[in-house]
């Protein structure tokens, strides 16, 4: 973690939020935009100095009604809230609440037999959004990350720097921009992962947007709202997620896509439902095959009966 990450989270969201001058009562003219360093302490009921040892590390160990108040007056969601005590537990050395990372997740046996029984595109993402498990509409409708060294199926390393991911999301920006606030959601949970912390460094040297995005702070948590999809084959797809947390697992969560029925995502599905089912058909025909025989003979005899 960056000797600072409170500090710069605190002047990341300064300037996010749109200043009320009749409420401040302060109509100077403004050279950056966002709240001055005065006025955050004033709506989070601090000292200006207070406040500007916590922003530049001098002080490490506000206390709850602190942050709660600095919550309060960044206009912070529940998930930057969330984050927002994350980082001060760490600025603090309080591991209390963090939980340590470990390099390997595993998916229990009955989570790839729902997998496996869901007739719906689904997967299960990890820490650092890593995909775990899927099943094979799901690497359809998206991308087989399975087939990606293990190292690799990250679904933001994917969406920044493969350009098939640019082609897949309609809305790209808006999706991919939020995976980098779901990354920066997990830093703040797990600020001591090594393996976050190599893949924040891969991103920054390889994605420009990656670095613009990383800087904002911004934090996301997905737990529903809507895909818009594009497939080589079928075509457009809006699709209805939901996002649900694993019981009994740690940083896992199951997401399924779903379409309202009668809609054309809802037609466009069951066209790669039985895409999926041809290309097991011949998978299972070819394994079928004799050894020595000529495939290609076999498939030219079939074509002119």
């Amino acid at each position: 973690m960056p000797p600072n990450e409170l500090g710069e989270f605190l002047r990341a969201r300064r300037a996010m939020v749109a200043p009320d001058l009749i409420a401040l009562g302060d109509a100077r003219p403004r050279r950056v935009p966002g709240l001055r360093r005065e006025e955050v302490a004033r709506l989070a009921g601090l000292s200006t100095d207070y406040y500007t040892r916590l922003e530049q590390g001098r002080h490490r160990s506000p206390s709850d009604g602190v942050l709660a108040g600095l919550a309060e007056a960044l206009q912070l969601d529940p998930s930057a809230r969330q984050h927002l005590f994350s980082l001060a537990r760490a600025a603090a050395g309080d591991v209390r609440g963090q939980r340590s990372a470990a390099a390997v997740q595993r998916v229990r046996p009955s989570l790839y037999q729902l997998l496996d029984a869901v007739d719906l595109p689904a997967f299960v993402r990890g820490r650092r959004t890593e995909v775990l498990a899927m099943n094979p509409l799901g690497a359809e409708v998206l991308h087989d990350f399975l087939a990606e060294p293990v190292r690799q199926r990250q679904l933001v390393r994917w969406a920044l720097l493969d350009p098939e991911a640019r082609s897949r999301y309609r809305d790209w920006e808006s999706v991919v921009s939020g995976m980098v606030g779901t990354l920066r959601m997990d830093a703040g949970r797990h600020p001591d992962d090594p393996l976050l912390k190599e893949l924040v460094g891969d991103l920054a040297v390889n994605s420009p947007e990656f670095r613009t995005w990383w800087a904002e702070q911004r934090v996301v948590e997905r737990t529903a709202g809507i895909k818009n999809l594009h497939h080589p084959v079928v075509g457009d797809l809006t699709v209805d997620y939901e996002a649900l947390d694993v019981a009994g697992e740690e940083d896992q969560t199951l997401f399924i896509y779903t379409a309202r029925p009668g809609s054309p995502t809802h037609d466009r599905l069951a066209q790669l439902r039985e895409l999926l089912l041809e290309r097991q058909t011949r998978r299972e025909t070819a394994g079928r095959t004799p050894k020595g025989v000529d495939t290609g003979a076999i498939a030219g005899k079939v074509s002119l009966t």
